[in-house]
């Protein structure tokens, strides 16, 4: 895989714009009339631990060795994991979190190869040892949890609905009779598939391909977590709305080896320590917007 920079360029102002959020850590739409703080500034600097030794754990010990961690990031998702035109490297919140984690493992932002992911092929990427971690909105579930481990959760979406700006869509019960779109292998798609069975689901590899088929008018509305539908909304300001009525609650992870314990303890060590020490309101702040009334979910070592 190719290495890139980590110096990931600020969010330009307005590309995600959220106001304050509930304490779920879902961002609310900005007020009718007003705009939420935007996203941007200075990029956050994190804590490099020079003498971090996981001994125990054989991902660790073969990263080290190789001098770089190998990450599995979304490439196409504003605010969360993105790779905008003429960039060097991905950015968005989920890139903060694995700059924190690969820190506090120490690993610093340049030794840190970023390698793209897609919904279908994160666990497969994690098994084969593709990656040695995965930060990419990637929801702790049980049927996942069989295959690979998981630290977190470091955020808590909820699964919403894009439409066009002047769609009748309001939420998960009007979607019968219309088309639905998604990623492979995602829970979302899944949830339509089991829940809203009198909706068609179509899917594709990519969320950008989904909004591309929005746009052409041909599906009728995209459905992820809120947070990432937000970042397509702002992108595309006026064509399209998130219908604002979350219908599931999706807690991030990151991904990481089954068994891997020494790992997972480290990687939520690392987890915790950005909530106490300031870095985790930072990385949000510097890619999603105002942090306030934000909370963190607490870690849940399983």
């Amino acid at each position: 895989m190719k290495k890139i920079s980590t110096l990931a360029a600020a969010v330009a102002a307005g590309v995600l714009v959220l106001s304050a959020c509930g304490q779920s850590g879902t961002p609310d739409a900005p007020a009718e009339g007003g705009e939420g703080q935007a996203a941007g500034g200075e990029a956050p600097e994190y804590e490099v631990v020079e003498d971090a030794d996981l001994a125990d754990s054989e991902t660790w010990q073969a990263a080290s060795d190789a001098g770089s961690l190998k990450v599995g990031v979304k490439y196409d998702q504003p605010g969360l994991g993105n790779v905008t035109a003429g960039a060097e490297a991905p950015e968005g919140f989920d890139i903060e979190i694995a700059k924190i984690v690969a820190g506090q493992l120490g690993f610093a932002p340049d030794e840190i190869e970023w390698v793209e992911t897609v919904s279908a092929n994160r666990e497969t990427f994690i098994q084969q040892g593709n990656v040695d971690l995965v930060v990419a909105t990637y929801t702790i579930n049980d049927e996942r949890k069989e295959v690979v481990d998981f630290a977190g959760p470091y955020y808590v979406a909820g699964q919403d609905l894009l439409v066009a700006a002047d769609s009748d869509i309001a939420g998960p019960d009007d979607l019968a009779g219309t088309t639905v779109c998604s990623v492979d292998g995602s829970t979302p798609a899944q949830r339509i598939a089991e829940e809203h069975t009198d909706a068609e689901l179509v899917t594709y590899d990519a969320y950008s391909t989904c909004v591309e088929q929005l746009q052409s008018g041909s599906v009728d509305a995209v459905t992820t977590d809120d947070a990432i539908l937000r970042g397509y909304a702002a992108q595309y300001e006026g064509e399209f709305k998130v219908v604002g009525a979350p219908f599931s609650e999706e807690p991030y992870g990151v991904g990481l080896p089954k068994g891997d314990d020494a790992l997972r303890a480290a990687v939520n060590d690392a987890i915790e320590n950005a909530e106490e020490n300031g870095d985790w309101t930072a990385a949000f702040e510097y890619t999603l917007g105002d942090a306030s009334g934000v909370e963190m979910p607490t870690v849940d070592r399983y």
